[in-house]
């Protein structure tokens, strides 16, 4: 199956909704049926994305939840992946880059050995870092551009010679580094005042959109301001939809929290 842009604006209309649900187990907070399987993680996502794939467009893997259990953590990510349906888009969160050689060992575990549709980079080291991403044409490159975060003021906000933001900079030098059916970029929903400026920018590009839920984000503001003609936005939820009642969360108040989300975006269409 090709996941290319015509795929996510099919399976957006198709649902009515933009919803990405974020996959980030914490053992912590999970249901406490899940603390005693061998395998928490799997067991807790698993059921997740068999109670919610109905609803939604994409699911969005934190690495980080999987990546603290070592060997374990690995083993539980891969026989996930194992159980989502082919028809679903997959988003691995895992923030990669490197020189060249690095990057091209990074693009072959995700994209082949994981085969997710999609991995999230980090752009500081430049485009080259990039490039062995963007050399899998099917799969898609998802650049942090401006961040939802307090600390995206830090670097990304930074005001260049010519009056410009770093982000600015970051969305123009990638832009046109690969096809627009592999170029996506990530930006925050709490950065309201600046998302007409990225739009034109990068008007016609996929964005994944963090922040909407528990940075508190506003759902109608991101959508008005970062739909484009083709939809062209995936709002990521992942606490506010994963652990909605805290630890007395049961799978019925996540699908209620999905539900809830979905209801709520479908009036744009």
């Amino acid at each position: 199956m090709v996941k290319d842009k015509n795929y996510l604006i099919h399976r957006i209309r198709q649902k009515q909704n933009f919803l990405c649900i974020g996959l980030d187990p914490d053992l912590s907070k999970i249901p406490d049926q899940f603390k005693c399987s061998s395998t928490p993680l799997l067991d807790f996502c698993k059921l997740v994305v068999e109670s919610t794939k109905d609803l939604a467009v994409a699911y969005k893997i934190n690495i980080a939840f999987f990546e603290n259990h070592g060997a374990s953590g690995w083993e539980q990510l891969e026989l996930l992946l194992n159980t989502i349906p082919e028809e679903c888009f997959v988003i691995a969160d895992a923030k990669r880059a490197d020189i060249g050689n690095t990057s091209s060992q990074y693009a072959t575990y995700y994209f082949k050995k994981l085969n997710v549709d999609a991995l999230t980079l980090h752009p500081y080291m430049g485009v080259d870092s990039i490039q062995p991403f963007l050399n899998f044409a099917d799969k898609w490159s998802v650049i942090l551009g401006l961040t939802s975060n307090p600390g995206s003021a830090d670097f990304e906000k930074l005001k260049m010679e010519d009056g410009t933001y770093l982000f600015e900079t970051i969305l123009e030098k990638f832009k046109n580094a690969g096809d627009i059916n592999q170029l996506m970029f990530v930006i925050g929903a709490t950065q309201g005042d600046l998302m007409k400026k990225v739009r034109s920018i990068i008007p016609d590009h996929f964005l994944l959109i963090p922040g909407v839920g528990e940075q508190g984000g506003d759902l109608n503001e991101t959508i008005t301001n970062l739909r484009n003609q083709d939809e062209g936005i995936l709002i990521n939820v992942s606490r506010k939809i994963l652990y909605p009642n805290g630890l007395n969360t049961t799978i019925q108040d996540i699908r209620s929290s999905v539900l809830n989300y979905a209801t709520a975006m479908k009036k744009y269409f």
